[in-house]
Parts: C-alpha cells; sequence; structure tokens
C-alpha cells in the first residue's frame, strides 16, 4: 500500500452523497480551514483546536486515500454534510487563529500503529450528537484540564495512535527542513529560500528582496521574510516555520505557474541546489568537515558517541560516529548523513550549546553559537566574536583589529576575511562553523 500524499485539491459535493448539489474543487488546505472554522472557536485553547485539526485532516484524507466516494460511483471526494463527512460551507469566513493553525498542520495526520491508512477520526459534537469518536465539548474539556492534543486525541481513537508529520504534498512542493529557518540558518534550504523569495518579489513588489543567493540566512533575508509574512498574514517574526516554508512554496509554484502562460520556464539557477545533503564513507571536503564538528562537539560531552576524525574525509571513525548518533535518534542505522541526519544533528548541537552550565560559561563560550554570523547582525554573539577577534590579532600580526561593538561592521568583516584566507577557507566574510573554530583556535594560540 502506497504512503498517503496530501492532495492540491479536493472536490467537495454540496450536499449528501444522493442529493442533487454542485461539486466545487477548492485546495485542500482551505478545505481544512472552512471545515475548522465551522467547528471550533478562535477562543478556544490552542491545544482544542490543534486536536481538531488533526482530526479533520485525517478524515479528510482517509476519504481520499480510500477513495470512498469514487468506489461507488460518485464524482467527489466528499461532501458538505455533517450527517456523512465534516460540515462544509461555500463561502465560510475563515479565523485568521484558525488558518494560521492549519497552515502548520494540513500536512499532518493520525495512524494506526503498523499501518499507513489515515486514521477515520469519527466526531460529533457531544451534546446533541454522540458518536465512538471525538466529542468537541468533550475535547475541549480535557484541553483545559491541561492535557496535550495528542493526550486528547488518545482518549478518543486509543492509545495505540501515531501522528504523522510533515507529510509528503502532490504538488511535489520541497518539503519543509524539520527545523526553523531564522537569522544565522544556512544550507541549500536557505538558497532555495532566497530564490524564491526573489522569484516572488517580481509580482509582489512589496517582497522586492533581491536578496544575494548565498547559503546563510542574514538580516535582508529575514527582513524579505518579514515583509512575506505581512503581505500573507503570518506571524511577523522573519523565521521561516513550517507555515512560513509551505506558503512561499505554494506562491512561488503559484507565481510560476502563472509566468508560464507567457511561456517563461523554471531556470536551472533556480532548481539548482548548493551542495548535495547526503554525505557517504569516501567523501570529502568542507561539509564533511562540518559533520565532524558537530559530531567532535556532541561526542565531548556524551561519551557513549565515539569522537570523529578532524581530517574533512568521511574515513571509518567518521562512519561509527555517525552510526552510533543514528542508533541514539531512533534513525535508520546506515552510517549516511541524510536530511533526517542532518537535521537530527543540528537540533542536537543546538539543544547542547544551550544546555551548558553557566559555571562553564567561558568555555562555552568558545563553541560555535549555531548559526551564521554575518554582516549586519548584532547581539552577544557578535561581541563574543569579537573578543576572539582582538585575542587573534594580538597573537597573529596579519589580523586587522575589531572593536567589541556588538555589532558585525565592515571591521568585523575585514579581520574575519584575513582569518579566512589565513586558514584556506571561502573569503566571504562570513562566520560558519569553520571559521569560528580558527578564530577560536587563533585566538588561544592553537594551530587550526
Amino acid at each position: 500500500m502506497s504512503t498517503p500524499i496530501i492532495p492540491s485539491f479536493i472536490t467537495v459535493h454540496l450536499g449528501a452523497p444522493d442529493e442533487a448539489a454542485r461539486n466545487v474543487r477548492v485546495p485542500f488546505i482551505d478545505y481544512i480551514k472552512n471545515v475548522a472554522s465551522g467547528e471550533i472557536y478562535p477562543t478556544w485553547p490552542e491545544n482544542a483546536l490543534r486536536a481538531n485539526i488533526y482530526t479533520q485532516v485525517s478524515f479528510a484524507l482517509n476519504r481520499v486515500f480510500t477513495e470512498w466516494y469514487p468506489s461507488r460511483g460518485y464524482d467527489f471526494d466528499i461532501t458538505s454534510s455533517a450527517q456523512y463527512d465534516r460540515k462544509y460551507v461555500d463561502g465560510r469566513e475563515i479565523f485568521r487563529s484558525v488558518s494560521q493553525l492549519a497552515d502548520s498542520l494540513f500536512n499532518d495526520y493520525l495512524v494506526r500503529w503498523g499501518t499507513v491508512q489515515p486514521l477515520f477520526t469519527q466526531y460529533c459534537s457531544g451534546t446533541d450528537s454522540k458518536c465512538d469518536g471525538l466529542s468537541l465539548w468533550g475535547m475541549l474539556d480535557l484541553a483545559r484540564d491541561g492535557l496535550t492534543p495528542y493526550e486528547i486525541l488518545q482518549f478518543y481513537f486509543g492509545q495505540n495512535i501515531s501522528i504523522v508529520f510533515n507529510a509528503p504534498t502532490e504538488e511535489n512542493l520541497p518539503s519543509y527542513p524539520g527545523i526553523p529557518l531564522r537569522l544565522g540558518a544556512a544550507g541549500d534550504d536557505v538558497q532555495l529560500l532566497k530564490r524564491q523569495l526573489n522569484r516572488i518579489g517580481e509580482n509582489y513588489p512589496s517582497v522586492r528582496p533581491c536578496l544575494e543567493i548565498t547559503d546563510f540566512y542574514d538580516a535582508n533575508t529575514e527582513k524579505a521574510v518579514k515583509s512575506f509574512q505581512r503581505i500573507f498574514s503570518l506571524a511577523q517574526d522573519g523565521i521561516v516555520g513550517k507555515a512560513a516554508w509551505y506558503k512561499i512554496q505554494s506562491i512561488f509554484k503559484a507565481v510560476k505557474s502563472l509566468a508560464e502562460l507567457e511561456n517563461e520556464g523554471l531556470k536551472l539557477a533556480e532548481a539548482d541546489r548548493a551542495y548535495s545533503r547526503s554525505l557517504s564513507p569516501g567523501d570529502t571536503g568542507p561539509q564533511v568537515k562540518l559533520l565532524q564538528y558537530d559530531l567532535s562537539l556532541l561526542s565531548f560531552f556524551d561519551d557513549d558517541l565515539p569522537m570523529p576524525s578532524g581530517s574533512g574525509t568521511f574515513d571509518e571513525k567518521t562512519e561509527q560516529s555517525v552510526r552510533a548518533f543514528q542508533a541514539q535518534q531512533g534513525l535508520t542505522v546506515d552510517g549516511v548523513v541524510g536530511r533526517d541526519t542532518w537535521t537530527a544533528l543540528t537540533t542536537a548541537c543546538d539543544r547542547t550549546v544551550a544546555s551548558v552550565p553557566s559555571a562553564y560559561k567561558d568555555s562555552a563560550d568558545e563553541i560555535y553559537p549555531g548559526r551564521f554570523l554575518a554582516p549586519g547582525q548584532s547581539g552577544k554573539e557578535v561581541r563574543v566574536l569579537q573578543g576572539f577577534l582582538a585575542r587573534a590579532a594580538e597573537n597573529v600580526p596579519d589580523v586587522p583589529a575589531a572593536e567589541p561593538t556588538g555589532v558585525y561592521d565592515d571591521a568585523t568583516a575585514r579581520a574575519v576575511r584575513a582569518i579566512q584566507a589565513l586558514e584556506g577557507l571561502p573569503l566571504n566574510g562570513v562566520t560558519g562553523r569553520l571559521t569560528w573554530d580558527a578564530i577560536v583556535n587563533l585566538a588561544k594560540r592553537v594551530p587550526s
């Protein structure tokens, strides 16, 4: 049995199955927003809203996945009748808070353990109607008692259920990276994001990012994301979480589809990837060095994780460390660093840095902060970097001094480039893992 894919559209029959009524074809995510806005109140606890939306997605996907109505000779996927399905009202007003939650949850659904079929999540109000599934008002009481969405769903559907997160979409939208992209993030997902924002800006002048296509998330990218979020009624935090990611993908696909009417195809540069996310034994290069840096950080605090080499080659010691990490994280233990392993590794490093006891503050400052630092940024991390640059300048005559202003200014970028030149790193004036490591080593007078 194939794995469910979130459909782009769902065809809704505006009546009972055998009732003479028209069909409407609506985007799947808009269908979920419509049904949710009719069943729940935006002032309810968020856990209640989330639990309800999970059931709506699961119910609709079950109808689509099993082809419940088409297999019986009907020309639609689901009805608008609450007697048979969930209540859908064409043209209904959508609550903003419900809409924002649906943007994040439209491709998360429930399954029974050991199955792939979306769970048929029955629903009733719990007052004027009763059923074996979720009770709307009972769910509200559970949420007010402090239960999580998963606990609420287990209460109604049993302990043997799981939530499938971030299911693939029919539109072939690039799947969510798994962790939010924010100021200081780096990688090919950031490069893809920048290309798409630039293209969206051609149709939405308020965005107009004109972003330099690099693979790090700088201040200009954050500004462009905030503009996009403002236009499309998302939380304006400059962070590309799941809701913002899929909204950007959808709008990008829409503007490209519109442009294709004028014979504009997808340019090679827009589909290019900066590097392969998959690393295997025998690979070499900067990405392997980044992998070894992260594994070394984790193994320093975890005796059960073997220390990799720092050679820049994916050797046997590195593979052993990768396999041990994958086993700890419940991932497929294959020694290959794919997207899931990268995501888990980045998350684990962030948690490790954040949990270093305050008594080890001085030593903790030597650890890469987990995000790229670039011109225009400011804050504590930049000030720490400038402190190491000042000490490196005292030890190495070729490194110019940078004042500890807390702002990543031109002087800081010049000092960073000088160290990158000494260490054979790309001369971009941006501080990533390897540049940070080199700066700290020079500040401590340890050969890099």
